[in-house]
């Protein structure tokens, strides 16, 4: 018997990314949803991840943390299901996806958090500018229907989500190459099941998200 998936998640987290690489991934998963508050600082969960912060999945034996990290795994333990791209194009798939977890994400969190860094602090922080970061980013998607080869992977889940949200909410600027990529991703079948799914679950208020 196959083991079973099971998902921790929140509707206002980054498990988003996590359940549409789920819905891409084509295997049942069983999805807990975690309160923030006491339920997610509860003994049980911190036996699962001990920073108390969703998502993470449970895959027998196995637990992994880290939207990255379970996109990537679950692509590569799941190879059937096409989420992985070919040899020539792994250098972006790990590149762009690990950009994107690193100093991306770090330098935009900085920056929602009205903090500059300095020339020396740059260097020490090792993201760089925001600047730099987002203009490194949108070079790497313009023009390109996928972020590693002709094919859709695990990366452009992720890489995807961060920029679609990052338009959303106003932390990347609609820039015509964020547009164009985001476009050519957003309506594929798993991200509207998705979407539809974290918009029922969502509370009617909305908390901190993890």
């Amino acid at each position: 018997m196959q083991e079973e998936i099971v998902f921790y998640t929140n509707p206002w987290s980054r498990g988003g990314i996590v359940h549409w690489m789920l819905e891409e991934l084509g295997q049942p998963y069983r999805m807990v949803v975690i309160e923030y508050g006491p339920p997610m600082k509860s003994p049980e969960y911190l036996a699962i991840n001990p920073m108390g912060k969703v998502p993470a999945i449970r895959h027998g034996n196995s637990v992994v943390t880290e939207a990255a990290a379970i996109c990537a795994y679950l692509a590569e333990t799941f190879p059937e299901a096409g989420l992985l791209p070919t040899p020539e194009g792994r250098g972006d798939y790990y590149r762009w996806l690990f950009f994107t977890a690193g100093p991306l994400e770090m330098a935009l969190s900085l920056k929602s958090a009205n903090f500059t860094l300095s020339a020396e602090q740059q260097m020490q922080f090792g993201c760089g500018s925001c600047e730099t970061a987002v203009d490194t980013l949108a070079q790497a998607v313009a023009g390109r229907r996928y972020i590693a080869g002709d094919s859709f992977t695990a990366a452009d889940i992720y890489v995807g989500s961060h920029i679609g949200w990052g338009m959303q909410f106003g932390t990347l600027d609609r820039r015509p190459e964020f547009e164009a990529y985001w476009n050519g991703l957003k309506d594929r079948p798993a991200h509207r099941r998705t979407e539809e799914a974290i918009a029922k679950a969502m509370p009617a208020e909305p908390t901190p998200s993890g």
